[in-house]
């Protein structure tokens, strides 16, 4: 189920008390919870309430119960809700989500106290709880996520943003275990700043599915004009405008090739993709893979330019992130003395829904002279709309032995600027630090963009899950 482009998530919940506070505030507090988890269009998972005291988690026996619950559901459940009504009990909370083993995140919710309810029947004390709750679970090495306020009601609106950004989260860190990243050929020769380390992603349960580039085209020469290929040329001329000289031949190319990497992605179960965009593919196939990588970022199957797999990974991440395609781009200009903006660009390979209106598929530009332009279909040509902006980039640093990443927001601005291929114009904060750090750290190049905010999303699935290096631009 999704909702607005992002998947529903299913959480396990854990309404947790303590003896002697009102058992009232543990049974209105699960009931609000699982009530506010369904009319948000996420699933939950929990006992039923007569199976442990006020249907909540109070003793060991308790945690046991939950703890095989949620191990029995742990193919479907993304993260862990615990709900503290009152104080709580710190001990059977870390126990129930340290003996399931899920290694999924988790979220810590204390509710307000009032000060016209601080009686024996209604106080809470649920603010000193939770960090009771917390330092048990940084004890069993359980990773956690604090809601953006101490305290706070179930039923308020900032509960429902923790919830949003959470389950956004959940998204990220689920969608990475097991992540496949296909990759289409290798590194331009002259581009060693794309190089990376296969082993380090292993290591946090990426893999990398490798194929040499002669299969692919070899497969592309052999497909027949059949229904599939006469289907995908049409979708190629709904998706932009081509112009009249482009030869119909150079557009079954592009078809071809599309139908062919799409199936080799899907045999190997990959979920996102790095090609080697030039120069092979143009001199021994005779057309770009601009396009073909634009079709599928903008279906939910980002592609990176320039066999960079962790621009893919970065890509995809932001995607989990927000439920919308991103585009790779180059960091590539300034613009004249405003040294808070910046001309990005690139051939390029952006999702149809960066751009302002209709958009142009033609001929690569700079490579259409070295190559030859007949040879160089498939570039999307246009300016990138404006709106808000989440950039990242993630790499690995070999020789320190780590992945590291840094993410931050900004904007498209509807500046002009007279460049071929893809453009946009960025207005950053601070840019000239970004840049400096970005340089000093040995990043690459190349940059994610992603039309959303969701930079706290992916610092804290980065950070806090997959224990990469992160750095946060302001």
């Amino acid at each position: 189920m999704k909702k607005g482009g992002i998947d529903m998530s299913t959480f396990g919940i854990i309404v947790s008390t303590r003896g002697f506070f009102p058992a009232s505030l543990a049974e209105k507090g699960r009931k609000q919870i699982l009530r506010k988890i369904e009319n948000l269009g996420h699933k939950f998972v929990i006992l039923p309430e007569e199976e442990t005291r006020y249907g909540a988690v109070e003793t060991f026996e308790d945690a046991q119960k939950y703890a095989k619950l949620f191990s029995s559901y742990r193919d479907c459940i993304d993260g862990i809700i615990v709900i503290l009504p009152n104080f709580g009990d710190e001990v059977s909370v870390a126990s129930t989500i340290n003996m399931a083993q899920l290694e999924v995140p988790v979220l810590v919710q204390a509710c307000d106290d009032r000060l016209d309810k601080m009686d024996l029947s209604n106080r809470r004390d649920a603010f000193c709880g939770k960090i009771s709750v917390c330092n048990n679970l940084r004890q069993y090495n359980i990773k956690y996520t604090d809601t953006s306020q101490h305290t706070c009601d179930i039923d308020s609106e900032a509960f429902t943003s923790d919830i949003d950004f959470f389950s956004r989260v959940c998204s990220v860190v689920r969608g990475l275990q097991n992540t496949r990243i296909g990759v289409i050929g290798t590194r331009p020769g002259p581009f060693q700043t794309v190089r990376f380390s296969e082993k380090l992603l292993q290591a946090s349960g990426i893999t990398t599915c490798v194929v040499d580039m002669s299969e692919i085209i070899f497969a592309a020469k052999g497909m027949g004009n059949n229904s599939d290929v006469s289907e995908r040329v049409a979708e190629i001329k709904r998706y932009g405008k081509i112009p009249a000289f482009i030869r119909e031949e150079n557009i079954v190319k592009q078809a071809k090739l599309s139908l062919v990497i799409e199936k080799w992605l899907a045999d190997n179960r990959c979920v996102a993709s790095a090609i080697q965009c030039w120069s092979s593919l143009q001199e021994n196939y005779g057309c770009a893979s601009c396009l073909t990588m634009s079709l599928m970022s903008e279906k939910g199957m980002p592609s990176a330019c320039e066999a960079d797999v962790m621009g893919a990974l970065t890509m995809y991440s932001q995607y989990l992130a927000s439920g919308k395609p991103s585009g790779y781009l180059d960091w590539n200009n300034n613009y004249n003395d405003e040294r808070d903006k910046c001309i990005n660009t690139h051939c390029s390979s952006f999702p149809t829904s960066f751009f302002a209106g209709d958009f142009e598929i033609s001929n690569l530009d700079v490579l259409g002279n070295t190559l030859g332009h007949d040879r160089c279909f498939g570039a999307c040509k246009g300016n990138i709309a404006p709106g808000e902006m989440t950039f990242a980039k993630i790499t690995t640093d070999d020789t320190a032995g780590k992945i590291k990443a840094y993410v931050g927001e900004g904007e498209f601005t509807n500046d002009p600027a007279k460049l071929a291929g893809g453009i946009a114009v960025c207005s950053i904060k601070n840019l000239q630090a970004l840049l400096k750090y970005i340089c000093k750290n040995g990043f690459e190049h190349h940059v994610a963009m992603n039309r959303s905010r969701c930079a706290d999303v992916l610092e804290e699935a980065f950070r806090n899950y997959m224990g990469w290096d992160v750095y946060k631009h302001m």
